[in-house]
């Protein structure tokens, strides 16, 4: 079957030359894959530091054609998705630094020794590839969390070769990007297999089910990761499957901020549940306002911005049915509509942005949920003691945000830190949630339903969702990997217990 591409400005469908993957071609990209590891392996962490460059430089020499047939299928914004396409060339950077600096290994030496339960083998410890993986790139980021995101650049820095799910929002985009990483393998010498992509739904769950795929990664809905675990366990051995799905995002803006700071604070959540259509994992889905003179000064500017607005384009007519139907179903359950502009109906996938209100005690489930858009609920509340208990009925998210002024209570806001900080991977502090740096300190993720895992899918350490441990004991020091031997050091290791940094 014919894959097809749409474009969400006019909404029209147009027959590409890619087709939908059949079982059989799962089967050989996946064996191909397997075979590709050996490669991974041989050109060592360093050799994997210089691909991920060539990668990052590939990408880059083909922004113009990346960025035009992404806004196609997309209907971002060019300078969008100009920033984008360099957020995952600087992530590909990013795990060259981390496989330079080496301290991701865990290499871990225990010499031989007597203990005091007796004479001790020598044991050492490294953390190695798992063997080739299975991403599924998102629908809201056609490069940073697609066929060239952060999942493909962290899996092929462990040193697993990748097979890419196409999302069926971006298939030009998706083989335009493996284009990109494939000429970087192959003018370094690298063979077929290293990286890949399939297309259509069936062989998504054909590859998960492959057994040369040892783990999957996805951006998505918790109904696609439930369809994929699904897969998964029809498999004979488990899988891991780390997935980012469903954040909410609460904001408290206490008392002090409020009336300290309310036009500053308005814009800047304007900005944040709107930016990209609203469409970014990290949107802010519910904000936390007094109800005094500062929040109603607050909420009335915001209210203000969201009428002013123009309409926002949606990804695909999915995200905008679900959008609409999810606005309607916040109302019905107690949620009053405080701003949505009149637009114009057009042919593509526009929408309004919607700001709704509710009290506190009116605050249910149904409304403290996510809702994929430009739509943000703002729950007025009259006491700051009244938020510890609220804030523990609204699901678990990738973040957790609180702005406070001089004059808010110390204690109340370390009660505050302290619920969000058990329901959430990221805390931020008088700023917003959108935009997610890519760095060595960064966690992104957070209890279900944000995430399915501890791990994080953006930062340095997104890497270790792609290994394993594996011990070596009393081996012969030549079938040892260079970074376990004794003469070795230049990467931190821990040795006989002690940290010993790297020379290098």
């Amino acid at each position: 079957m014919n894959v097809t591409t749409t474009d969400p400005r006019d909404g029209r469908h147009r027959t590409t030359d890619l087709t939908e993957t059949a079982e059989s071609g799962v089967a050989t990209i996946a064996d191909q894959a397997s075979r590709a590891a050996q490669w991974l392996f041989d050109v060592g962490r360093l050799g994997r530091a210089q691909l991920l460059d060539a990668i990052a430089t590939s990408l880059e020499s083909r922004r113009v054609e990346l960025v035009g047939t992404a806004e196609a299928e997309t209907g971002l914004a060019p300078a969008r998705l100009d920033s984008e396409l360099t957020r995952a060339a600087v992530q590909f950077r990013m795990f060259e630094a981390v496989l330079r600096d080496g301290g991701y290994l865990e290499a871990a030496i225990d010499h031989a020794a007597d203990t005091p339960l007796g004479p001790g083998p020598d044991l050492r410890r490294m953390l190695v590839p798992l063997g080739p993986v299975a991403v599924f790139g998102a629908s809201n980021f056609p490069f940073a969390f697609s066929v060239a995101g952060g999942d493909t650049a962290s899996a092929l820095a462990a040193g697993c070769p990748t097979v890419v799910k196409a999302h069926p929002s971006h298939p030009l985009t998706s083989r335009a990007s493996a284009d990109a990483i494939e000429s970087a393998v192959r003018d370094l010498g690298g063979p077929g297999g290293v990286i890949a992509t399939v297309y259509g739904e069936q062989a998504g769950r054909w590859l998960v089910r492959h057994p040369t795929i040892r783990a999957a990664a996805l951006t998505g809905s918790v109904g696609a990761a439930r369809a994929i675990q699904a897969a998964i366990d029809e498999r004979a051995d488990p899988v891991p499957l780390y997935a980012e799905l469903s954040s909410v995002n609460p904001i408290v803006i206490l008392p002090d901020a409020a009336a300290g700071r309310g036009d500053q604070i308005a814009e800047g959540l304007f900005a944040s549940f709107t930016g990209s259509g609203g469409q970014l994992c990290t949107k802010p889905g519910l904000a936390f306002v007094p109800s005094d003179p500062g929040g109603d000064h607050l909420v009335a500017t915001l209210r203000g911005k969201v009428a002013s607005a123009g309409g926002m384009l949606l990804l695909n007519q999915r995200i905008r049915d679900a959008y609409e139907n999810g606005a309607k179903a916040f109302e019905r359950a107690g949620a009053r509509l405080s701003a949505r502009p009149q637009i114009e109906a057009g042919t593509g996938f526009t929408v309004a942005p919607t700001l709704l209100e509710v009290d506190l005690p009116d605050l249910t489930a149904e409304i403290a949920d996510e809702c994929f858009g430009p739509l943000m609920v703002v729950v007025r509340y009259r006491d700051v003691a009244e938020l510890d208990a609220a804030l523990a009925t609204v699901p678990p998210s990738l973040t957790g945000s609180v702005h406070s002024g001089p004059r808010d209570d110390n204690d109340a806001v370390r009660e505050l830190v302290d619920v969000l900080a058990a329901r959430s991977g990221r805390i931020v502090f008088d700023g917003y949630p959108t935009g997610v740096r890519v760095s060595w300190a960064q966690h992104h993720g957070g209890p279900w339903p944000s995430t399915n895992a501890v791990h994080t899918s953006v930062g340095a350490t997104a890497i270790r969702r792609f290994l394993r441990p594996l011990a070596w004991q009393n081996a012969p020091e030549w079938i040892l990997p260079e970074e376990l031997r004794d003469a070795y050091t230049a990467i931190p290791r821990r040795v006989d217990g002690r940290l010993v940094s790297g020379l290098e």
